[in-house]
């Protein structure tokens, strides 16, 4: 799967409120970005456990944290319980964290500039709302020891050491990393007091080996405590979390644009986003942008290219762009707005004579019902007797948007219940009778349809309400509440799990569609093709149009 990024602009966070969403999948990494690491090595597929670790520890060794991850993921589906294997995953992991916190303007601004008490109020209030709130009990020794290992690893982390150690002798480094390891590991802590003590002892260990200042120390404790969470919990610093408001409002500032750092060849472009100022310029998906404003971005991460593509709503950003075919780069200027995100990119009717009508969803957010009915009452004026509803690529969104466009669908009956530890996690949904569309579905899904994707595939199935075409969904069943904390950062929880109406919950399983669909290469390799040269050589859409064009459609 791609993991992508929307260039935007951090928005000024005025809520307050708790947010209940769905996380969508991305790469399980709690987060929506790709990230470029330098140096490519040799493609070798390992035959045993041991070549397998060796290949994850070269990706690791190039900070190649992304392939690392990728690598040992697809080893430990052969061998499971292999420890080195998942150890090599989890340590990837935590680097790959720590590069992007070192790369993000408002952890430094905020987080790192803050005193050691400003620090320590902020830890209390992680840990007291994690242990309130997360789905499973969480023991104060068990954040406190992955906050140890985040800091013992992040003493050996490039960006973590440039930005603290530059001038530190490596064998300073090591003892500290060795007293960690012999003093700290582990340590049983059984309370918030006894946290602060270990942790003051651990500040002024670091101070005084390596000059090392309080609050980089504490962060890590911040930050790498939540790695005894799952891959959907997490701490954001202002700027990631205004990139999650972005997403559940569907809007932001910036160019309109998802893409995936490729070293060496810059930024390809994953999708470009309808009526955005992107699309305006010329920009076409499959194109690598190699510069922006004059500064080569083929050997930089997404978060750094992201941070040049950022500005105010009417100014000027200048893409050099390089196509698939190698040729001679071009140049698009194109001025930055704001950008509405559609829940539905793609209405449109794909059978006139059938009456057979097609919707693209890209995700759940505060518009999607408005938005869907909208739709349905277009496409319905034009002769819509049937519908194909496309979810693949679909991360989630809003546990409440997902209910409210399946219960356009379903009459009665439960569309989606959530289970969690507090009590005010449990609730069941159900459907209403009025306004229901009772039209013949057809809903594609892929790998990366997640959480509230899968709700609706889940309910549709249940109730045998549509054929569901394509691959298996990605399998995350879980709900993050969002809450916002002190200095504009926040907490990203899963609170409850959530279960199809027939009680089951497809977690790490995904949902098996009722026709499997080959993955089709074909849309890759359309670079510079037009929306309806794409839908028409889509196989999935030519399956589900089969599909329809058999059966009897009933206009509501």
């Amino acid at each position: 799967m791609f993991s992508t990024t929307k260039t935007r602009l951090l928005k000024s966070l005025q809520s307050s409120n708790i947010c209940v969403y769905l996380l969508g999948c991305s790469l399980a990494l709690a987060s929506t970005f790709a990230y470029a690491d330098p140096g490519e090595l040799p493609i070798v597929i390992p035959v045993t456990q041991s070549q397998a670790i060796a290949k994850g520890e070269e990706f690791e060794q190039t900070r190649q944290w992304i392939k690392a991850i990728e690598h040992y993921e697809s080893a430990l589906k052969k061998w499971p319980e292999n420890n080195n294997i998942k150890y090599g995953l989890r340590r990837a992991k935590i680097h790959f964290g720590i590069d992007r916190r070192y790369t993000d303007d408002s952890f430094s601004k905020v987080l790192l500039s803050q005193s050691r008490r400003e620090a320590f109020i902020l830890f209390d209030e992680i840990l007291s709302k994690i242990q309130s709130h997360f789905v499973d009990p969480l023991s104060t020794t068990s954040y406190v020891a992955h906050g140890t290992e985040s800091l013992y690893l992040a003493l050996a982390n490039d960006e973590f050491t440039k930005t603290h150690l530059s001038n530190v002798p490596p064998a300073k480094i090591r003892a500290v990393r060795r007293i960690l390891r012999e003093k700290y590991w582990n340590k049983q802590v059984s309370s918030h007091h006894g946290a602060h003590q270990l942790i003051n002892e651990v500040c002024d260990l670091s101070y005084q080996y390596l000059q090392l200042r309080d609050t980089a120390v504490v962060s890590e404790y911040m930050f790498g405590g939540c790695n005894a969470l799952d891959d959907y919990s997490s701490f954001l610093t202002p700027e990631r979390l205004g990139d999650l408001y972005d997403n559940i409002e569907g809007e932001f500032v910036g160019v309109g644009i998802e893409m995936k750092a490729e070293i060496g060849e810059g930024m390809l472009l994953i999708n470009v986003l309808p009526d955005s100022p992107a699309e305006r310029g010329g920009v076409l998906p499959g194109d690598h942008i190699v510069s922006i404003d004059q500064t080569d971005c083929r050997n930089m991460t997404t978060d750094q290219a992201a941070n040049l593509l950022r500005g105010p709503s009417g100014s000027q950003v200048v893409l050099e762009l390089e196509s698939p075919d190698g040729g001679a780069t071009r140049v698009a200027r194109v001025t930055r707005k704001a950008v509405q995100v559609k829940s539905f990119p793609i209405v449109k009717m794909l059978d006139q004579d059938n009456g057979i009508a097609y919707i693209k969803m890209s995700g759940f957010q505060k518009t999607s019902a408005s938005e869907l009915d909208a739709a349905l009452k277009k496409l319905h004026g034009q002769g819509m007797r049937s519908l194909i509803w496309d979810v693949r690529g679909n991360p989630g969104g809003l546990l409440s948007a997902a209910v409210e466009v399946l219960d356009r669908f379903l009459e009665e009956g439960t569309l989606v219940s959530t289970r969690g530890r507090v009590s005010d996690q449990n609730w069941s949904y159900t459907a209403h009778r009025p306004g229901t569309w009772k039209i013949p579905l057809v809903l594609l899904v892929d790998e990366n349809s997640a959480s509230a994707s899968e709700i609706v595939a889940g309910a549709l199935t249940d109730h045998r309400r549509a054929t569901v075409i394509g691959r298996k969904t990605y399998g995350k069943w879980s709900v993050q509440s969002i809450f916002p904390i002190r200095g504009s950062t926040g907490l990203r929880l899963t609170t409850a799990k959530f279960y199809s109406p027939q009680g089951n919950t497809y977690g790490k399983i995904g949902i098996e569609p009722k026709i499997t669909v080959e993955k089709d290469e074909l849309q890759t390799a359309m670079y510079g093709a037009t929306r309806e040269q794409r839908l028409a050589a889509d196989s999935d859409i030519k399956r589900g149009l089969q599909i329809l064009q058999r059966q009897y459609a009933v206009t509501p």
